[in-house]
């Protein structure tokens, strides 16, 4: 709910960018040029490029990392919006190409795909703008869901470095060709002054502060510890941590100074409170890069972008709370336990895993619960065996009798926070307190 107010400002802002790209494109367009099938067709054309290349620089700042807006939104709904308007990038190409070279077509009485190799071949930049276009088709595939299932994170990320290739290569023919920019200074300069504010935007938030962290906290692994089957956390060590500002329930975006592990940045929650030493992340094996951290050596630099995410203990303020975690999301859900005990409130945890051995950091949720602080609840077995979902409405209203009356924070596989999210709307929970929070980069 808090967040509500801040992404609809966000929201107008980005609608307002896109209105005054059409501002541009009437103020750079004469009635005559639109006159007749192709100027049409060239004009709607030179719209769709526009927004296209809009709505790219839209997309590198709600990934350049920047922390009002991060605060103000939240990663989830950043990275949500980020894959949404990559499918309207790419439609918005498609038309531009399509529409503009059909335009020149019929002005120039050739054929489309005559038309489109004169274009590529005698066009200021348009080799450039071609091989940037098949580079954001690349980075289109690659995000499709039956892609994003077959290749591996490492892979994926690769792909879509080649963005700030692509977004290089097209930027040229927009201010050698465009009708929009073509003899006016003014608006050529406002759409430089636009690049170059979100380069800078990128430069400063994923490379200069990151960089700036590694000699200010100084973070190397101080141990790794097996926690369950496929499950490991790692210790990092470091300087002032406080400083971060990282608070339980919150994620970094992780890299390690060994092989496979630099070149890409992953998500992983902390799994205990910071302290101005010590920080812990505990991950379960996923794939190829969560699976390598158990080979981490004590000693290994490490490298952290954030913290970030809305999923801390501020979000709840009824005294009462109820924790829900399984697999993965577990780590967030430990940490924040602890955060709210000491908060003193009262506190409800929920542990879910397919089998006993797969509950990781079951230990120290045993421990506190022996000590009255907490009440947990283990719910172990697949629903094949069981015959019934653990966590369907009557089962988790039966073991959580008063789940209605507190605030619920649910982080584990997408399939489980999904189920357990239906059912506590089934309980009487409102939307607005029950909390999750995706951190997933594609």
């Amino acid at each position: 709910m808090a967040r509500r107010g801040p992404e609809l400002a966000v929201r107008l802002v980005l609608v307002a960018g896109a209105i005054a790209i059409g501002i541009l494109w009437w103020s750079g367009t004469s009635a005559a040029s639109v006159h007749g099938a192709a100027g049409a067709l060239t004009a709607a054309g030179r719209v769709a490029g526009l927004l296209a290349a809009y709505l790219v620089l839209v997309e590198l700042t709600l990934m350049a990392r920047i922390a009002a807006l991060e605060r103000a939104v939240g990663f989830d709904r950043l990275a949500a919006w980020h894959r949404g308007l990559g499918t309207n990038v790419i439609l918005l190409i498609a038309v531009h190409v399509v529409l503009t070279v059909w335009g020149y077509g019929l002005a120039d009485h050739h054929q489309p795909l005559a038309e489109l190799v004169t274009v590529v071949t005698s066009y200021p930049d348009m080799w450039k703008a071609t091989l940037g276009a098949l580079l954001f088709v690349a980075v289109g595939i690659t995000s499709g869901r039956l892609a994003r299932t077959r290749l591996s994170y490492e892979a994926w990320y690769a792909v879509h470095l080649t963005t700030y290739l692509a977004v290089f290569l097209t930027f040229f023919h927009q201010r050698a060709t465009g009708a929009e920019f073509v003899g006016h200074p003014v608006a050529s300069a406002l759409w430089l002054g636009l690049y170059l504010a979100v380069a800078a935007a990128l430069v400063g938030w994923r490379l200069v502060l990151p960089v700036a962290r590694v000699s200010r906290h100084r973070m190397r692994v101080d141990r790794v510890v097996v926690e369950a089957p496929g499950v490991v956390s790692v210790w990092i060590r470091g300087h002032g941590l406080d400083r971060l500002g990282a608070r339980s329930g919150q994620f970094l975006l992780w890299r390690f100074a060994a092989r496979g592990h630099l070149l890409s940045a992953h998500p992983y929650s902390l799994s205990a409170p910071p302290e101005p030493d010590m920080l812990r992340i505990t991950v379960k094996a996923a794939g190829d890069h969560s699976r390598a951290l158990a080979d981490l050596r004590p000693g290994t630099p490490a490298l952290a972008e954030g913290p970030f995410g809305h999923f801390t203990a501020a979000a709840a303020r009824r005294g009462r709370v109820l924790l829900i975690g399984g697999g993965s999301g577990i780590a967030p859900i430990r940490a924040l336990a602890e955060d709210l005990v000491r908060r003193g409130d009262d506190v409800v945890v929920v542990h879910r895993a397919s089998h006993p051995a797969d509950l990781a950091l079951h230990g120290e949720f045993r421990e506190v619960a022996d000590a009255g602080l907490v009440r947990l609840h283990t719910l172990t077995g697949s629903r094949r065996d069981l015959g019934f979902d653990p966590l369907d409405a009557a089962h988790l209203g039966a073991a959580v009798t008063d789940a209605a009356d507190r605030d619920v924070f649910v982080c584990g596989p997408p399939g489980m926070t999904t189920a357990a999210a239906r059912s506590l709307r089934a309980l009487g929970v409102p939307r607005h307190r029950v909390h999750t929070e995706e951190f997933a980069l594609r």
